[in-house]
């Protein structure tokens, strides 16, 4: 494939990265940001995968499977593995840019090479969406499962350290209106008298501000943060030493649990039918959120050519096929009824009797958890990293310490980006929002390849094998539309109800994502037929936008209100300081 890619026809907007321009960009240092040399190299295939494994076996499987189980039955074991697969086409994507630029940046990077400025400008954005929210989710979920681990073992924490001020506000103010409304305190919920007791035990600061805080989420964000400042070798370790443990763990569930499976707890399998299934679509994805993490760690690989594209291969089929069996054994030993909570895990050991068991459960979430973060906190300072050197961020963003050769000031930037949201305010933040903008960067990334090799001519040292999707694509997607007739009648009902108007505009709107993606699939499906575009990166494209689809218009309206932050900022700064913009005009 060659180094140069056509021109734009779009102007300044589209400016594109030459590959050849990429591979020579500079050590981020290189311009007097701190002494020394570059990012260290200490990474090989076995620690990319252990950060792929840390990144995906986190919150979903110590949480989320729960609810997901509940509303799809033992059914939703087939999801993850439809997850896994869009996640398969987007892997081998991924694997073909990290084989052709392994330089940090992940979709970022790519998108700057295929798209073109703008668009690598919002996935970049998007990325410190995935990154930042997700990681506060996890950090005030760290808190949770710790200071209960905390409460377990007789050592209770002062309430008004354990939560956010803005909720503890907000229940002391619903407990207020309760008892003027004449109701006694004993009306008031478990969640409202703990955010009341909170706010009236806590020390006061100014008038009637009130110290609350969420310690714990706070101080596992800087202890986090800190491990990464130091160095990607002591990360690696740090990563590698959790995921341990925690593979430890889930095989010691399987193993036990696998006793206990009663097979008529799988009957029936799928309970609410395929619109059960779906509606564990968010909190299956959420599973593999951070995926993509791996990719900025390019620079400091060892071989990032031949081990990033092994080691997404192989986290991925190692973290699915983990997923899947915790899913069957899980509603195997307990209804799936029965499983809508927070720790579903130490919930069904339980219910068997096995209290030591569950235990063991609740303390290896806390490092589940924590390794989540940990992966987080590293993937996000090499954006900003990279989006400095091109200058779309200023450039105290790329500068890497003399010492640890971590990007410095991104990383501590990161940490307050995390932590004071995660200390001060227990956001109600939907799982959904953070799904949105992985799959926005899952789709740029497979439509990526269909940019910069259509037909699977690039001599990179990993390509996407080339299918020809010529007829391919239009049968797959009438296949599709065969299966939805066939397994879906409730939902087409619906579907079109709300296109004919029948529930006005408040119902049609919900299904305005499904209608663009219709549209979307007729045209994809016609570029196949006469450009001969290759089948994975297609297929790929067409399951993360349809999965896309299925997040509620809500979260595609707050995921445009953050898009339009962000291009306010890029026509105020990264536009006019873009390196490849200056290189131009000159």
């Amino acid at each position: 494939m060659s180094n140069t890619l056509p021109p734009s026809r779009f102007g300044g907007l589209f400016r594109r990265k030459s590959l050849t321009d990429i591979l020579h960009n500079p050590p981020a240092d290189a311009e007097g940001h701190g002494g020394g040399g570059g990012l260290a190299r200490h990474l090989t295939v076995r620690d990319l995968t252990a950060l792929g494994i840390a990144a995906v076996i986190g919150a979903g499987i110590f949480s989320t499977i729960g609810n997901a189980s509940h509303d799809g039955g033992p059914a939703v074991s087939l999801l993850f593995v439809f997850t896994a697969i869009a996640c398969a086409f987007s892997a081998l994507c991924y694997a073909q840019f990290a084989a052709t630029i392994p330089v940090s940046g992940s979709a970022y990077t790519y998108a700057y090479a295929s798209f073109g400025e703008l668009v690598a400008w919002i996935i970049g954005w998007a990325l410190i969406m995935e990154y930042a929210v997700g990681n506060i989710v996890v950090a005030i979920s760290w808190s949770d499962y710790f200071t209960g681990l905390l409460s377990g073992v007789g050592w209770d924490m002062p309430v008004w350290l354990t939560m956010g001020m803005q909720s503890a506000h907000k229940h002391y103010s619903e407990v207020l209106a309760l008892m003027q409304a004449g109701q006694p305190l004993s009306a008031a919920t478990a969640t409202q008298l703990e955010g009341y007791n909170a706010w009236n035990s806590a020390p006061t600061l100014f008038g009637d501000l009130k110290l609350v805080i969420d310690l714990p989420a706070g101080l596992i964000t800087l202890l986090i943060t800190a491990v990464v400042y130091i160095g990607i070798k002591e990360s690696k370790n740090a990563s590698n030493l959790l995921v341990l443990l925690k593979l430890l763990v889930v095989a010691t569930v399987i193993a036990v649990g696998v006793f206990y499976v009663n097979p008529d707890n799988w009957s029936p399998f799928a309970p609410n039918g395929v619109g059960g299934v779906l509606k564990g679509v968010s909190a299956v994805f959420f599973a593999y959120i951070g995926f993509d993490a791996i990719s900025t760690t390019a620079e400091e690989c060892k071989n990032p050519q031949r081990d990033l594209p092994r080691a997404m291969i192989y986290a991925l089929i190692i973290c699915t096929v983990l997923y899947v069996v915790i899913t069957l054994v899980l509603t195997g030993m307990v209804s799936y009824t029965e499983l809508g909570v927070g720790d579903p895990l130490a919930f069904v050991f339980q219910k068997v009797g096995l209290n030591w068991l569950a235990g063991v459960v609740a303390v290896s979430a806390i490092f589940a958890m924590a390794s989540v973060l940990l992966v987080f906190q590293i993937g996000q300072p090499r954006i900003w990293m990279t989006m400095s050197r091109d200058g779309l961020l200023p450039p105290v963003f790329a500068r890497v310490h003399p010492r640890f050769h971590t990007p410095s000031f991104s990383t501590i930037v990161t940490g307050f980006f995390v932590g004071v949201p995660a200390l001060l305010l227990n956001m109600d933040l939907v799982i959904d929002l953070t799904s949105i903008g992985t799959l926005f960067a899952f789709a740029l990334v497979c439509g990526g390849i269909l940019v910069i090799d259509p037909h699977g001519q690039s001599d990179a040292r990993f390509k996407v094998p080339y299918i020809n999707g010529q007829f391919l694509v239009p049968i797959i997607m009438l296949i599709g539309l065969g299966l939805l007739f066939a397994y879906n009648q409730a939902g087409l009902a619906a579907f079109g109800s709300a296109v004919r108007g029948d529930g006005g505009y408040e119902e049609f709107r919900h299904y305005i994502p499904m209608l663009v993606f219709i549209v979307f699939c007729i045209g994809l499906a016609w570029l196949s037929f006469r450009k001969k575009l290759s089948l994975l990166p297609t297929l790929g494209l067409l399951t993360n936008l349809y999965l896309m689809t299925q997040l509620g218009i809500n979260n595609w309206l707050l995921f445009f209100g953050w898009l339009i932050i962000g291009l306010f900022l890029y026509f105020n700064y990264g536009y006019k300081h873009s390196k490849l913009g200056l290189k131009k005009a000159a």
